[in-house]
């Protein structure tokens, strides 16, 4: 029956579900209740707040739109930073959580950071490796093939792009030090 702003039939009184639905509001005596003790707030927790103190926001952090503050405590190990910082700046200056562009926004955020790292990584005196760190070696040494062939696994229509995913950083960082080796011979 759809949900209608008017009951076309009265809720049952809790009488009349405990004689129809066996054991209906056995958790209603608290001495049947498993959670009481965690209800109880009579109890000395050793903390001294009811809530903890305001960590100081040092650096602006994201919060969703929907929320009146921070709260208490919040990671700050992790700034937003790059485009992958300003994609989540508007994901979360935009958009509700109830909307998939705010999700949608983050997650493409997330793909960001990643291929930011991996730039990052090559200008480093020791950028990743894509075939120890990706688990391609282990394709090859620990039956990759005979896991996936056969046994009706969703992740097969997309394994052809892995190595596409895996290489092509590398590909485009390789192609941009070719141009830039060019350009500067011809200087």
């Amino acid at each position: 029956m759809p949900y209608t702003a008017t009951r076309p039939v009265p809720a049952p009184t809790p009488d009349e579900l405990r004689s129809r639905v066996p054991g209906w509001g056995a958790d209603l005596d608290p001495a049947d209740r498993p959670a009481v003790p965690r209800e109880r707030h009579d109890l000395e927790s050793g903390a001294h707040w009811l809530e903890p103190e305001q960590q100081p926001e040092l650096t602006p952090r994201e919060r969703s739109i929907e929320h009146e503050r921070l709260t208490p405590v919040f990671g700050t190990a992790q700034p937003p930073k790059g485009l992958s910082g300003a994609l989540k700046r508007l994901a979360y200056a935009r958009f509700s959580e109830g909307r998939n562009a705010h999700w949608l926004l983050l997650v493409a955020s997330d793909r960001v950071d990643a291929i930011e790292s991996h730039l990052a990584s090559l200008v480093t005196a020791r950028p990743d490796e894509p075939l120890t760190q990706s688990g391609v070696r282990a394709e090859l040494t620990h039956h990759g093939w005979r896991s996936r062939v056969g046994r009706g696994r969703v992740d097969v229509k997309h394994a052809w792009l892995d190595p596409v995913i895996v290489a092509g950083p590398w590909v485009l960082a390789g192609a941009l030090a070719v141009a830039a080796t060019r350009v500067a011979l011809r200087r």
